[in-house]
């Protein structure tokens, strides 16, 4: 239900409307990093997208986001203000 409404798997931990959800999530990650998950269910989870890591797919989407900026811009040098 989550994934159909937003169109993606990333719910956050703060989110206040999907509490349960987000508990589960992270019980999930945590699982999966200490190696206690299933491959079953780690497929499952994969077959829907499900990010393992939050901050580094952040970080991902950041570093793209600059390599897209140097090839239109020439440069790396990004302004605060958007100029």
């Amino acid at each position: 239900a989550f994934k159909s409404k937003t169109g993606h798997c990333d719910i956050s931990k703060y989110d206040g409307r999907n509490k349960d959800l987000a508990k589960w999530v992270n019980t999930q990650r945590a699982s999966f990093k200490k190696n206690a998950l299933s491959s079953e269910r780690i497929e499952q989870l994969n077959s829907t997208g499900f990010n393992w890591d939050p901050l580094e797919h952040a970080w991902s989407e950041m570093f793209d986001q600059l390599c897209v900026f140097k090839a239109q811009a020439g440069h790396y040098i990004a302004s605060r203000n958007g100029e």
